[in-house]
């Protein structure tokens, strides 16, 4: 989906600058925007995604009413490579102070994530998120004294998510799911991972384990092949995990790789949409883990298991553990350095399950999570210098996180779910909030 722009004018839309510039764009945003024909500014304006300016006029200061009255927020991409003019700067920052939301990009990338966003936030108008899950908000679970803390399965979650961002979430029932699963036939399954085998390591598991896993995959997509205004999945596959006899670690895998579908661990609906608008925007490698700062003692040790934390470079307190279900948690193949489907680990979900073991690149990356009620998101970025094994744990295989400021980060983490990305992103991140109308909270 492309994001639909007006290219506003000043004077004239036989302009040789603004017709030389128009032109420009769309050569170079062919793939992420269609330019509708070209308004003049203080005109009415018909239905579309967002405005652009592909020339500046010094007129900016004289008709600042018109220029705040437009759909906010305003592109302003004035150079031949698809970024704004430098000389454009001053007219960018006077219409800041006065509360237009400038977006100027200084790369083809951004402007190209511009587009992007503005696309996905109309297409987010008519999509639809699917969790599989029976009694979220109630008792009946495994380890309901931690899952029925979760703000994602509240009424007010969803609501709050539908009435911002117009999509709708629909919900089904995990326990028949794990049923029509486990009615699919042996022979059935195994044409479907023939098809996949050469390409999915696997470690020491029974032809049972990937079978299973096979077979839930099977009954998502046929569920994601009847709507394909569905953009994320997600199911409630620890707390409610005595419905299903394998987890949904193989199935996000291969759904990611075939379709690009966003996946929701544990039926978190904050990270699916977390995701969502990193995945269509930025577009760099993702993925859910949970965060346990070494600032949290025991608490986050008793969790996984483990002795002590791992030994590190500089101060300890800038250090955090990233672990989720005995391995770093589901990282995409297309992600990893390294990715293997192993045996579970974890004593809460049945004995024929399995879970990732992969690894994202070391280096810089970004802590990325969405706040209630949504008008917000907490960005910190940081480093992965290593990786920390501890056998027998629940955490064979974790990421070690590095921080600027441990303490600060830890009075304002927001939850133990964190979307991992890779690279520093904050400020493509902080772009794309203008879009959605996002305040940033930056650690």
């Amino acid at each position: 989906m492309k994001a639909n722009l007006i290219p506003v004018y000043f004077n004239s839309a036989e302009d040789p600058d603004f017709v030389k510039q128009l032109a420009e764009l769309k050569a170079l945003l062919a793939a992420e925007a269609e330019f509708l024909a070209p308004t003049a500014l203080g005109a009415s304006l018909p239905a579309a995604d967002g405005v652009v300016f592909p020339q500046m006029l010094g007129e900016a200061y004289r008709r600042l009413k018109e220029i705040q009255a437009l759909p906010q927020p305003v592109m302003v991409i004035t150079s031949e490579f698809g970024t704004v003019s430098m000389w454009d700067w001053e007219i960018n920052t006077y219409l800041t102070a006065k509360g237009v939301k400038v977006i100027a990009p200084n790369t083809l990338e951004k402007a190209k994530q511009a587009c992007r966003a503005l696309a996905l936030k109309k297409q987010l108008k008519s999509s639809k998120f699917l969790v599989y899950q029976d009694h979220p908000a109630s008792g009946g679970g495994n380890q309901d004294e931690i899952f029925k803390r979760f703000y994602w399965w509240e009424p007010e979650c969803i609501q709050a998510i539908e009435q911002k961002y117009g999509l709708k979430i629909i919900q089904k029932s995990f326990k028949k799911l794990a049923e029509d699963a486990q009615a699919i036939s042996d022979d059935d399954a195994q044409q479907v991972w023939q098809a996949r085998s050469a390409k999915t390591p696997i470690g020491k598991i029974t032809n049972r384990q990937v079978l299973s896993a096979i077979k839930l995959y099977m009954k998502v997509k046929d569920d994601l092949d009847a709507d394909p205004a569905i953009l994320a999945v997600g199911m409630n596959c620890l707390n409610e995990s005595m419905y299903c006899e394998t987890t949904p670690c193989l199935a996000w895998n291969l759904l990611y790789e075939e379709r690009k579908m966003v996946w929701g661990c544990e039926g978190d609906l904050v990270t699916m949409l977390t995701e969502l608008l990193i995945s269509r925007t930025i577009d760099v490698p993702f993925m859910m883990t949970n965060m346990y700062p070494f600032l949290m003692g025991q608490a986050a040790l008793k969790h996984e298991h483990i002795p002590n934390f791992p030994a590190v470079d500089g101060n300890p307190n800038d250090y955090i553990l990233a672990a989720h279900c005995g391995y770093l948690g589901v990282v995409p193949q297309s992600f990893s350095t390294e990715w293997t489907l192993r045996d579970k680990v974890l004593a809460i979900v049945d004995d024929h399950a399995t879970a990732i073991d992969a690894r994202l690149p070391q280096g810089p990356i970004t802590l990325v999570k969405l706040i209630p009620p949504f008008d917000r998101w907490s960005l910190i970025e940081g480093d992965l210098p290593g990786y920390a094994q501890y056998s027998g744990s629940h955490c064979l295989n974790g990421a070690v996180i590095r921080v600027a400021n441990g303490p600060k980060m830890i009075d304002n983490i927001v939850s133990h779910h964190y979307i991992v990305t890779t690279g520093h992103n904050q400020n493509a991140l902080e772009m794309i909030s203008k879009v959605f109308d996002l305040e940033c909270e930056t650690i």
